[in-house]
């Protein structure tokens, strides 16, 4: 399949679609990330013919949502996320045992390592992340965003980020005393989808013991519909 070269100057060219890619590389933080947040445009590269792997930095042990799960909540999310890849068609997954909640004291240098080993494995002409503000304000999503960029500059490899219209954070914000979601204007995005979650709602209900109880991603969900906005971090 032929690749688009994303230049700076096709951006806005491509404002209703993704681009044409050989093979898109997903850095997360954590299990579900690839699933509650990237899953639809996940699943929409893979409908266009992309291969599709992800990444994940930590196992997610420290969530405070699986408090309630019996046994060992990291091996618990494990096997969750095996199942979301599946639902996903993903092509491959790594889940990296660094600890949940600290990745920001970890050197980015060696963060990014990771991540440029696998896209070179997968041989990836694309990184896909969290919009910088991590979305939700979590550090490990920031870390990860960050350990993206870093890897994509060595690269020479652009980075799409997933993120949130103004108008949806700020009716989280407004809805949940204990979220801190980060939007972006109108102005500050660079494409605009129209997606089938089919896809997403599998992998998010793979998730079990992150989604049976979690009224913030179902109010996100609605309050998405089915649009997903992106915008460029990094670029050849």
């Amino acid at each position: 399949m032929a690749t688009t070269k994303l230049a700076s100057q096709d951006v806005r060219q491509v404002a209703g679609e993704l681009p044409r890619c050989r093979s898109v590389l997903a850095v997360c933080a954590h299990p579900d990330d690839e699933s509650f947040g990237l899953g639809a445009v996940l699943a929409r590269f893979e409908g266009l013919g992309s291969s599709v792997s992800v990444i994940c930095l930590t196992h997610g042990e420290a969530s405070t949502l699986g408090e309630s799960a019996e046994g060992d909540l990291a091996a618990l999310r494990q096997s969750e996320l095996i199942n979301a890849a599946e639902a996903l068609s993903l092509h491959a997954v790594r889940l990296l045992s660094y600890q949940d909640g600290a990745l920001r004291t970890e050197p980015q240098d060696r963060l990014a390592a990771h991540v440029t080993e696998m896209a070179g494995e997968t041989d990836a002409d694309l990184i896909l992340a969290f919009d910088e503000g991590g979305i939700t304000g979590h550090p490990d999503h920031m870390a990860a965003t960050a350990a993206g960029i870093l890897a994509a500059s060595q690269l020479g490899t652009p980075v799409l980020a997933w993120t949130l219209e103004q108008r949806v954070a700020d009716a989280l914000n407004s809805a949940f005393a204990s979220t801190a979601f980060k939007g972006r204007a109108t102005g500050d995005l660079d494409i605009r989808l129209e997606v089938d979650r089919q896809s997403q709602m599998r992998a998010i209900a793979c998730h079990k013991s992150q989604s049976f109880d979690n009224p913030v991603l179902r109010r996100r969900l609605a309050e998405q519909g089915t649009i997903e906005v992106l915008r460029w971090l990094h670029q050849r």
